[in-house]
């Protein structure tokens, strides 16, 4: 399946895709505010990515590769992660280039993919956490009508340090 927008194409992430999701893993400013650090081995990214459409062929997770539609760039991926098919939930992610940021196409993707989770998959209810001072993200996320629920102190270690989340809610 092929999601479409104004100017993005999202599609299912692919085992030939890890080349492509590399260059933003593998950097640190874009990683600042994930659960794991930035991640030097190509070959650890490509064990990620094959985790990661494993877990899609078992429906716990859902992984859409972000391009640009004109020019095919791929700028990111988002993510449906902790499905809960009983309870028609999930969990939001989404990582972009650091050459895209600001543009906008995280909100857009994320949009598309939030319309499809209620129209087509029957989900009701969709979560989303932030690292504590990822300004970045809580805009996108109240952009699309997430509402902050909760603080979660301690809720990540990322390499020994714990870190604090905020908790952001959606009902569809």
């Amino acid at each position: 399946m092929i999601l479409e927008t104004e100017r993005l194409s999202l599609t299912p992430l692919t085992l030939e895709d890890a080349p492509l999701v590399y260059p933003f893993m593998s950097d640190p400013e874009v990683m600042a505010h994930w659960d794991r650090a930035a991640i030097e081995d190509p070959d650890e990214v490509a064990a990620a990515v094959a985790a990661q459409v494993a877990e899609m062929a078992e429906r716990r997770a859902l992984y859409w590769a972000i391009r640009h539609a004109k020019s095919d760039w791929f700028l990111g991926y988002c993510e449906l992660v902790d499905l809960d098919w009983r309870h028609h939930r999930g969990e939001l992610g989404f990582i972009i280039a650091r050459e895209a940021w600001g543009q906008g196409y995280a909100t857009e993707a994320a949009a598309a993919l939030l319309a499809h989770c209620a129209s087509s998959l029957g989900l009701k209810r969709m979560i989303a956490r932030t690292h504590v001072g990822d300004s970045r993200a809580e805009k996108v996320l109240e952009k699309l009508g997430f509402e902050q629920e909760g603080y979660l102190k301690g809720h990540v270690d990322r390499d020994g340090e714990r870190r604090d989340c905020r908790l952001y809610g959606l009902l569809f």
